[in-house]
């Protein structure tokens, strides 16, 4: 099941020992510069934690499921994420 933002926030507010409202206030910064940094083309790297960036993707032949006609997509931008060292020792426990 995945966390909504709303659980997100309280959890950071928990966290932090600050109100509901300041955590929602520093969530939506922190991923507002997330997003205008990644639109802009920058990489975002925090050290342990993983790397955000931009990357193309090529054109490329797709079929369409409902009627199996065969199409090119177009060529876009795409967001990856590479999680850190500190991050998979994190997961894997």
């Amino acid at each position: 099941m995945a966390m909504s933002k709303s659980d997100f926030v309280a959890k950071v507010a928990e966290n932090m020992s600050v109100p509901k409202t300041k955590a929602a206030e520093m969530v939506d910064g922190v991923l507002n510069t997330l997003t205008d940094c990644l639109a802009a083309g920058e990489k975002i790297q925090f050290i342990g934690f993983g790397t955000f960036e931009t990357r193309e993707r090529a054109a490329r032949e797709i079929r369409v499921p409902s009627t199996g006609e065969k199409k090119m997509s177009e060529a876009c931008k795409v967001v990856s994420f590479k999680a850190g060292a500190k991050l998979k020792d994190a997961v894997n426990g």
